[in-house]
């Protein structure tokens, strides 16, 4: 379900409107869930810092837990976080563990990735997604992001923050050499590519009962320096696709 959409090539968003398009729907999401500041808040992101807190002044002491989603990078440091964050509280931040804090939610047949990968590849893919996802029986998990070319997957985010970002080395190995054999030059920028493919069907397959709610920007680089065309916020693919396009 689409949840807010704004945005077009020719928009700017300013700080103001992003902040007010995600607290009105935060307010709107807080009357459907009761218990929405009980357990908690999750952030998984990497890319947008500034409306990561605009969800901790909204939340305050219900937001427990942010996870940065560097997937098999190395851990945000103190000066990074105060960078990227402001003044949100580094004791709120978690480093992903992508070697041993891990849930395997499903295994993504390998008949799906043969047909994917026109018959390239054969293994299963495993949905693998950070421990405290599962574990911490939040109400509420919000994936923040920019959506952006990428060459392994045709365009960021999504459930990339979910099964790559909190994921495992297996699952991010296998899906980048999806991606390799595919033929880079046949993804970047597009949004039906062999390795989003398979993250959807482990959305559809392994991560229907999470409670995530995925909130995209999308950022645009000119000689007067950045602007936001487009935010886009809700439950499933659609405000994905409507952010790259």
């Amino acid at each position: 379900m689409l949840y807010f959409g704004r945005g077009s090539e020719n928009d700017n968003l300013s700080a103001q409107d992003i902040k007010e398009g995600l607290l009105r729907h935060l307010t709107n999401l807080a009357t459907q869930k009761s218990t929405c500041g009980a357990a908690g808040y999750n952030a998984v992101l990497f890319a947008c810092g500034r409306v990561d807190r605009y969800a901790w002044q909204y939340y305050g002491a219900a937001m427990t837990d942010i996870l940065p989603a560097l997937g098999t990078h190395a851990a945000m440091t103190a000066q990074e976080i105060a960078r990227m964050f402001g003044d949100v509280p580094q004791n709120l931040f978690r480093v992903h563990d992508w070697r041993g804090g891990l849930v395997t939610l499903g295994q993504v047949p390998s008949e799906f990735l043969s047909k994917v990968s026109e018959g390239k590849l054969d293994y299963t893919w495993p949905a693998q997604v950070d421990t405290l996802l599962v574990e911490g029986k939040f109400d509420l998990i919000l994936s923040l992001g920019q959506v952006v070319p990428h060459e392994v997957i045709g365009m960021a985010n999504y459930n990339k923050n979910i099964f790559v970002g909190t994921g495992g080395s297996e699952g991010i190995n296998k899906s980048h050499f999806l991606g390799a054999v595919y033929g880079m030059e046949r993804i970047m920028g597009r949004v039906d590519t062999p390795v989003r493919k398979v993250l959807n069907c482990a959305s559809k397959h392994f991560a229907k009962d999470m409670p995530i709610v995925y909130v995209q920007t999308v950022v645009c680089s000119t000689p007067d320096g950045p602007i936001t065309r487009g935010l886009f916020i809700g439950d499933d693919e659609e405000c994905f696709r409507l952010a790259q396009n």
